[in-house]
């Protein structure tokens, strides 16, 4: 190989590492924030961990982070406005890729 072989290998290989790694803060994050709701609606133990693969599945509808702000939304009602649960899904996605790395 060259080394502009070598040098496309690497890039490609750290492209498909960080989408790897942004796929599992995404998806520790819709974790932590199914916690998050789950424990402000009141459920605990196996019906928060559930409540918190709902959470997961839910961004799984479409592209982007909509999908999981609309299910939790939808789902708190009148126990956490637009801007608490945004600034919620920033803060935990700061949490879960701080997780990650320690993890490694």
């Amino acid at each position: 190989m060259s080394t502009f072989d070598d040098r496309e290998h690497a890039f490609e290989s750290k492209f498909a590492h960080d989408a790897e790694m942004q796929f599992k803060a995404e998806a520790r994050r819709n974790k932590l924030l199914g916690l998050w709701a789950a424990d402000l609606m009141g459920k605990t133990g196996d019906d928060a961990q559930a409540y918190a693969k709902e959470v997961i599945k839910a961004d799984f509808e479409e592209a982007g982070d909509e999908d999981v702000y609309r299910k939790v939304a939808g789902d708190l009602d009148d126990k956490a406005d637009e801007a608490t649960i945004r600034a919620k899904m920033k803060e935990l996605m700061a949490e879960a890729k701080t997780q990650l790395m320690t993890e490694l």
